[in-house]
């Protein structure tokens, strides 16, 4: 199990990326949330399989996201467990 924490910089809000991001990540089993940040990014915490965590990595590097994705920084992490269901904040 591993913790993913990712900050989507680009045009990803006010484009259903929050939605987008949600619907991908309930499809691999993740728990979580993507949230709009005051500075025009996206943060997205996710837990799950290392395997789904990476491959939800992906997704949002891909060019198949709303909006445009110009850079996601992210970090892996031993999981919490403090998250159920995946939200959109």
């Amino acid at each position: 199990m591993s913790r993913l924490t990712a900050w989507v910089h680009g045009h990803v809000q006010g484009v259903g990326f929050r939605w987008w991001t949600r619907s991908r990540a309930l499809e691999l089993g993740l728990v979580g949330y993507a949230a709009n940040q005051a500075d025009g990014r996206v943060l997205v915490v996710a837990e799950g399989t290392e395997t789904n965590v990476h491959r939800l990595l992906d997704l949002l590097r891909s060019d198949t996201t709303p909006g445009t994705v110009d850079l996601v920084v992210e970090e892996f992490g031993a999981p919490v467990g403090d998250l159920t269901g995946f939200a959109e904040r």
